[in-house]
């Protein structure tokens, strides 16, 4: 009986140490909350508006998660408004390619601060959707991986 104790107990304290690893989502809706604490009670510190819009999440307590965004603006969210969708934020002005190579042509200049959906992902390159362009981008310079 004690084995079982013992082997119960250490399953459970194992499966609840969190790593010490942030770790990057998205947002799931158009309209997210971000509170000054990690539960519904706590005021509204801002709302974000912008669907897919990825977070870094650096802390969790319960059905909450401290997130950050790449101005280091940050607050609490509850999870339920999170996503595991891969989106990024260019952090300088960059070339939207038609293939994963500078050889390739061209498509578009992407300005710093926009937001990309990565539809797949390379060792250097990410293929990404932005408004109505898809293409081909390199891995410098970019907020969310």
């Amino acid at each position: 009986m004690f084995r079982i104790l013992l082997i119960l107990f250490l399953f459970f304290f194992f499966n609840n140490i969190k790593a010490n690893e942030n770790y990057f989502l998205s947002l799931k809706y158009n309209k997210v909350n971000v509170r000054y604490g990690p539960g519904l009670d706590y005021p509204i510190k801002f709302v974000y508006s912008k669907k897919n819009f990825p977070v870094e999440v650096i802390d969790e307590k319960e059905n909450f998660r401290k997130i950050l965004d790449y101005k280091n603006n940050g607050g609490w969210v509850h999870r339920s408004q999170l996503k595991k969708n891969k989106s990024l934020i260019t952090l300088q002005e960059k070339i939207l390619f038609k293939n994963s190579t500078k050889y390739s042509k061209p498509i578009a200049v992407i300005n710093s601060g926009r937001l990309l959906i990565v539809k797949k992902e390379g060792k250097k390159w990410f293929k990404v959707v932005t408004g109505n362009y898809v293409g081909w981008i390199d891995n410098e310079y970019l907020w969310g991986n």
